[in-house]
């Protein structure tokens, strides 16, 4: 089966501010930011990507664009493609807002505690924003399988909330837990889909070899007992 690497763009200033960016225009990686998806793009080196794909804000474009540039061993990969169904969530008019001020509104618990039930003012619904970018990930990953075979390792820069609720589905989990999840700037998760059932190989990580992708095994179950260390990647970052 197919591997998709799900990537959190780096840090931006609104991120540095306390912003809720949203979908706001021109919201850039910092320097921080910068270094943190550089070396994003050096560990994600190690392995042969088929394809990045990203979500069309343009902090996650900048992100792309680094692992890319550092995509020298694999010819095959393309610029980047935009993918609208894992861009940010629209908050609406709680949009460009203070995190402080926001967390004075009442809709504030409900996100923290039942997101399920989450509308944002002017905006999408979290459950929403989680059907559009799972969508898009399988068909991602399907595609990407289909053109490049079963071993195919494939990455998608996207959003905090946005990788966040793709993990809890690839986990089983209800979209009312997903706020259990953490997923820091620059970080790598990462998923393979089979026939039956997602396995969640890793989550939140921001260090660590990756070579082992090179070799991705097919298998769709893993074997009683957990498996064997050469399908297992290295330690998570929580």
């Amino acid at each position: 089966m197919a591997t998709v690497i799900l990537v959190r763009h780096g840090r931006t200033t609104a991120n540095a501010s306390g912003i809720l960016a949203g979908r706001t225009a021109g919201v850039r990686l910092d320097k921080v930011g910068r270094d943190q998806a550089h070396r994003t793009g050096e560990r994600l080196a190690a392995v042969p990507l088929v394809g990045v794909v990203s979500s069309p804000l343009e902090r996650c474009r900048q992100t792309s664009r680094m692992i890319l540039d550092l995509q020298a061993e694999s010819p095959i990969v393309p610029v980047s493609p935009i993918e609208a169904g894992i861009t940010e969530c629209d908050y609406g008019l709680w949009q460009g807002r203070p995190l402080r001020e926001l967390a004075t509104e009442d809709l504030w618990s409900v996100v923290q505690t039942q997101p399920s039930a989450a509308i944002f003012p002017g905006g999408e619904s979290l459950t929403a924003m989680q059907a559009r970018s799972v969508s898009a990930i399988r068909r991602h990953d399907a595609a990407f399988e289909a053109q490049h075979g079963a071993g195919a390792v494939w990455a998608a820069v996207s959003h905090g909330d946005i990788i966040k609720s793709i993990l809890a589905d690839a986990l089983g989990m209800h979209l009312d837990l997903f706020q259990r999840i953490a997923v820091g700037p620059a970080s790598i998760s990462i998923v393979r889909y089979g026939s039956g059932r997602p396995t969640v190989f890793s989550m939140n990580s921001d260090a660590g070899d990756l070579s082992w992708l090179k070799a991705s095994d097919s298998a769709e179950q893993e074997t009683v007992g957990g498996g064997d260390s050469r399908t297992a990647p290295e330690t998570s970052h929580a």
